[in-house]
């Protein structure tokens, strides 16, 4: 074996190795964000302080992650030449730590709207409220499982799951806008209305990273 062939061979194995820390990375970035999923549905749902609270304190961790994923992978990308799977694997990468991170920051906001709320009555959707929050974190988590296990058919199984945080948000929607006799202020419907937005927004982006798998693994998007 020459000299160059043997030093390829150790670049080879170096980036190979980057790129197993990246992936565990990644990995890590995403449990955090479904346990601020969860503390921000505790936040809401059970109307846990502490849960609210440790948030903000949550997605700045999520956001170091985030940040440190994407440099990571832009000098791997720019520094080892890496061949075409690599490459495909990288660019998911990238998008795919966007969407967490979007997620994360739409559970800080859920918190900070569960505190808003805690001064009004509980309201009658609350209890629907809750089963679309479960079917969007059952999302993620299915995403997450595809992304540990690179399985391209949890897609089916979380467009399912889509459809049913869609139908959720309509029927909702329709029943916080034309809710009649109110007494009081309409602050509580205009943030339930929000929230029902950020879960919606939530369960599209656990659905990208879903279609984000399939393509590191297929190729095909």
């Amino acid at each position: 074996m020459s000299l160059s062939s043997g030093s390829s061979n150790s670049e080879r194995l170096h980036f190979q190795r980057s790129l197993r820390r990246l992936e565990q990375d990644v990995l890590r970035m995403g449990a955090l964000v479904e346990h601020s999923f969860r503390m921000s549905h505790q936040a809401l749902f059970s109307q846990n302080l502490e849960a609210a609270q440790a948030l903000p304190l949550l997605d700045k961790q999520i956001d170091r992650y985030y940040r440190h994923i994407e440099l990571e992978c832009a000098t791997l990308m720019t520094l080892e030449a890496p061949v075409a799977q690599d490459l495909r694997l990288l660019s998911a990468f990238m998008q795919l730590v966007r969407d967490l991170e979007r997620i994360g920051d739409y559970a800080e906001d859920l918190a900070e709207i569960a505190l808003k709320l805690l001064p009004y009555p509980r309201h009658d959707c609350l209890p629907q409220i809750e089963v679309m929050s479960h079917h969007a974190q059952a999302m993620l988590a299915t995403s997450l499982v595809a992304l540990a296990d690179l399985d391209a058919n949890a897609g089916r199984s979380i467009k399912e799951l889509d459809d049913k945080v869609d139908t959720a948000y309509d029927t909702l929607y329709h029943t916080l806008a034309h809710q009649q006799n109110i007494i009081g202020v309409v602050e509580p419907i205009l943030l339930l209305a929000l929230v029902i937005r950020h879960l919606e927004r939530m369960a599209d982006h656990a659905t990208n990273i879903g279609q984000r798998v399939t393509y590191i693994v297929t190729g095909h998007r």
